[in-house]
């Protein structure tokens, strides 16, 4: 069952409001869940350097009664910091050096697995369900992702291009991205997915649809995403990986996962474009047939 709400999730709707000093001690707590849990506010302060009262005042800003409060929910996070490609290859191939570790492939699917099993417990099935209803009542769904994230968006554009034809994938093979945000209205939806190193683009594409009155969706790993800010919906979904790239495996299942609440609920329309678009792939010769 989900725990509800992750520290993450208070953090990063608070931290664009937050002070300096706060947001230093905000990402303390979200790079440190082990150490907040467990170790006393003396000891969380000599190590950070901060104030005790300063993880006071952050915990009333983040709408906690207290800091033991922001402590008790800071065992259920999972904390992420962006590491460099390069350095997190470097640690790939020191482990691979060092001997007697389990095959890659076994750390690797662990790893992965961890993940998507914490996303379930993390992800609020309330704002699942109130997101996939304004998907499903939007005039159009504009998607984006760059960089690593591309080719997750356009899978999930492919999947909702099945049920609906007001799906629509942004910047794609040269298309101009500013044309797709400039049709944005309120009726509309935009779903960014972004990860550290994040594509500019994709932060500047946020902040046009929340300007253009959309509702925007943003899928990411971290609560320090600047896209965050104009977020009407955020996922922050675990990506931890042996990898040198950060795992895309949890945000695949929460796009699989999107598509498919929506087609449960599309009713027969959505069934019978499916049936046409099956039948014109068989007359293009698109799909195999034995």
């Amino acid at each position: 069952m989900p725990d509800g709400p992750s520290i993450e999730d208070k953090i990063a709707a608070e931290y664009g409001r937050l002070s300096a000093k706060l947001r230093d001690a905000a990402d303390y707590v979200a790079g440190h869940p082990v150490d907040v849990a467990t170790r006393s506010l003396r000891a969380i302060s000599a190590s950070s350097g901060l104030a005790p009262a300063t993880f006071s005042r952050l915990a009333r800003a983040l709408g906690f009664a207290s800091y033991e409060e922001m402590r008790e929910l800071s065992r259920n996070a999972v904390g992420r910091r962006y590491v460099s490609f390069s350095e997190r290859v470097r640690r790939l191939q020191a482990d691979a050096g060092a001997g007697e570790r389990p095959p890659f492939l076994m750390r690797q699917a662990s790893a992965c697995a961890s993940n998507i099993e914490a996303m379930t417990r993390l992800i609020d099935p309330d704002r699942l369900e109130a997101t996939v209803e304004r998907l499903h009542g939007a005039r159009q769904v504009v998607l984006f992702g760059a960089l690593g994230s591309t080719g997750i968006v356009e899978y999930m554009a492919y999947m909702g291009n099945y049920l609906a034809a007001n799906w629509r994938l942004a910047g794609r093979m040269g298309a101009s991205l500013a044309s797709a945000m400039a049709d944005l209205t309120a009726a509309d939806a935009l779903v960014v997915l972004t990860k550290p190193p994040y594509a500019r683009r994709s932060i500047l594409a946020a902040g046009m649809g929340h300007e253009r009155g959309a509702y925007v969706v943003v899928i990411t790993d971290t609560h320090a995403c600047p896209a965050l800010k104009w977020a009407d919906q955020g996922f922050i979904l675990p990506s931890e990986s042996p990898h040198f790239f950060s795992s895309y495996a949890a945000s695949l299942v929460l796009a699989e996962t999107i598509i498919g609440m929506m087609a449960a609920r599309a009713g027969p329309k959505a069934k019978a474009r499916i049936e046409e678009v099956e039948e014109r792939g068989h007359s293009l010769d698109e799909l195999w047939s034995a």
